[in-house]
């Protein structure tokens, strides 16, 4: 059986070694032929915890590592930067890691 890949936006981090996912699937209604939006969120095991939050993710299925998890990270596509609110209107009273 193939593994199956899917990529989404990490959404949170709190938990140690696991990461939730959102992924969003745009399909057809089957009668009205109209185009929806749905969002599934899955939690993604992450060894490493190098993900965070904003992430655009690879995860991919695996087999069962707890209860609800059974997808890995594989790879981050697009790392997300935070900034402070500080470093955008008022650099001078933010702590030294604005840059």
């Amino acid at each position: 059986m193939v593994a199956k890949e899917k990529i989404g936006i990490v959404v949170s981090d709190k938990m140690q070694q696991t990461l939730i996912v959102a992924v969003n699937e745009r399909i057809t209604h089957k009668k009205y032929g109209k185009v929806i939006t749905r969002t599934k969120r899955y939690p993604v095991h992450d060894s490493g915890s190098i993900s965070s939050i904003g992430d655009k993710v690879k995860i991919q299925s695996c087999r069962p590592i707890s209860k609800k998890k059974n997808w890995i990270l594989l790879t981050i596509l697009n790392k997300h930067f935070q900034t402070s609110i500080y470093c955008l209107i008022r650099p001078w009273q933010a702590d030294h890691t604005c840059e």
